[in-house]
C-alpha cells in the first residue's frame, strides 16, 4: 500500500510564507513526477507546480516567482515553499505523484489527502 501524507498547511497573513511537505510511504520502488495541486471553494482543481525525477520544474503562471517546488528522492518527499502569499492562494493543496511499486511495474497515480492553506488579507 502507498500513501502520500501532506503537512505544513495553516493560516498565514498576506505576504507571509508557508512550506508544505508531502512524504510517500509504503511499498515504493521509484517515483516519477511529483506535484502540487490546489482547489479553492467552487473552483476546479488546478496544477500549482510539478517536478520530474530529474529535477525539471513547471509552475502555474499565478505562482511563478513566489513558489518553489523541490524534492528529496532519498526520502520520497516533495516540498512547496510558498512566499509572498496572497488571499487568492487560499485553497486545499494536494500532493500528487506517479509511483512504481516494484521493478518492471507500471507507474500509478496517487493523491494525498490535502492540507488547507488560508491566507488572510
Amino acid at each position: 500500500q502507498v500513501q502520500l501524507v501532506e503537512s505544513g498547511g495553516g493560516l498565514v497573513q498576506a505576504g507571509g510564507s508557508l512550506r508544505l511537505s508531502c512524504a510517500g510511504s509504503g511499498r515504493i520502488f521509484s517515483i516519477n513526477s511529483m506535484g502540487w495541486y490546489r482547489q479553492a471553494p467552487g473552483k476546479q482543481r488546478e496544477l500549482v507546480a510539478a517536478i520530474t525525477s530529474g529535477g525539471s520544474t513547471n509552475y502555474a503562471d499565478s505562482v511563478k516567482g513566489r513558489f518553489t517546488i523541490s524534492r528529496d528522492n532519498a526520502k520520497n518527499t516533495v516540498y512547496l515553499q510558498m512566499n509572498s502569499l496572497k488571499p487568492e492562494d487560499t485553497a486545499v493543496y494536494y500532493c500528487n505523484a506517479d509511483i512504481r511499486r516494484e521493478w518492471g511495474g507500471s507507474f500509478l497515480n496517487y493523491w494525498g489527502q490535502g492540507t488547507q492553506v488560508t491566507v488572510s488579507s
